[in-house]
């Protein structure tokens, strides 16, 4: 008896581990509800996405108003083409400008839309016309460890 017993309290264990595993698992893949049957699309480009995802959240003030419905590349500009479903309930003015922020400690990509002051407001099939593209963190380094090799060394060094 108290072996059944201490087998069924290992077994509720790990399936408790388990269902938590499958939870971590769809937060780090994005997988979330978000309805997209009420959504509009609109496209922005950018010079680099980074590790920007379909699926991505498209956020503005911090709150999601849609996700990134598709990725491809523009062959006429050589940028890469980012198509946003915004739900219908959130407008944004034509002027609104995105950008490609990373946030967490797993570097989760998202968009950020900051909205412009335009009284006309993007509808199906809209542009937004003026993007920032990922930073990288690599660039970075490397334009910092060029600066340092520009500079004249300081006498007594």
């Amino acid at each position: 008896m108290e072996r059944t017993t201490l087998d069924l309290w290992v077994g509720l264990f790990v399936a408790g581990g388990i269902l938590a595993l499958l939870f971590l698992a769809m937060r780090v893949g994005n997988i979330g509800t978000f309805d997209t049957s009420k959504t509009y699309t609109v496209t922005a480009k950018f010079g680099n996405i980074g590790g920007l995802k379909v699926r991505a959240p498209v956020k503005s003030a911090g709150v999601v108003v849609g996700r990134v419905g598709d990725i491809r590349f523009d062959t006429r500009r050589y940028q890469a083409e980012v198509v946003l479903d915004i739900a219908s309930a959130y407008r944004f003015p034509v002027d609104s400008s995105a950008a490609i922020m990373t946030s967490g400690l797993l570097g989760e990509q998202y968009i950020a839309l900051e909205a412009g002051a335009e009284e006309a407001m993007l509808e199906q099939g809209g542009e937004l016309k003026i993007t920032q593209g990922a930073v990288v963190l690599e660039n970075l380094i490397g334009q910092f460890l060029y600066n340092k090799a520009d500079e004249p060394a300081l006498p007594g060094k």
